[in-house]
């Protein structure tokens, strides 16, 4: 059952032997912070599954969980791995909700990327969006702080516009 087309989703309770298995199966763990959280059924270890070699994907899971935005959902993963001394990079974290998800879905050729060929399924952040993230980003001195911000205190009120195979949509 497990391989590169099969996706395990929360991953929040495996062992040393159900990694090696992940890793060498190339299995993909998904993480499913906003879920995990509300159901408070664990923690998911994105340090841990990293050194493994497991690729990781992050979804909203809204069954059990309580946004369908990524940035939110990005911002439920950044703490969960603070609770675990591990600092999710914000570029890092950008890259995991786009070709980072497309790779873990075997789909990295079609989207994910504004490589020429693939779907513009796009959308247009704001990053002062909101009085809060506009103070924050006063003090912002690069992209990788920026992105932060949008990051921690981004939710759909940021989105500023929607491209759909290259049509805006909104």
């Amino acid at each position: 059952l497990t391989g590169p087309k099969t996706l395990l989703g929360h991953a929040i309770h495996l062992s040393s032997d159900e990694k090696l298995l992940m890793a060498q199966t190339k299995t993909v763990a998904v993480h499913c912070p906003t879920s995990n959280l509300f159901l408070g059924s664990g923690l998911f270890d994105l340090e841990s599954l990293t050194k493994f070699g497991i690729t990781s994907a992050l979804a909203t899971d809204t069954g059990g969980g309580t946004s369908f935005s990524m940035l939110k959902t990005l911002d439920e993963a950044y703490k969960i791995q603070q609770l675990q001394n591990f600092c999710l990079n914000p570029l890092n974290a950008l890259y995991w909700i786009t070709l980072g998800n497309a790779k873990a879905l075997g789909l990295e050729l079609e989207i994910g990327t504004l490589d020429e060929g693939s779907f513009a399924d796009l959308i247009v952040l704001d990053s002062r969006a909101t009085s809060l993230s506009k103070h924050r980003m006063k003090t912002a001195s690069s992209l990788s702080e920026e992105l932060f911000i949008l990051q921690t205190l981004g939710d759909d009120r940021a989105v500023k516009a929607v491209y759909l195979a290259g049509q805006k949509v909104i």
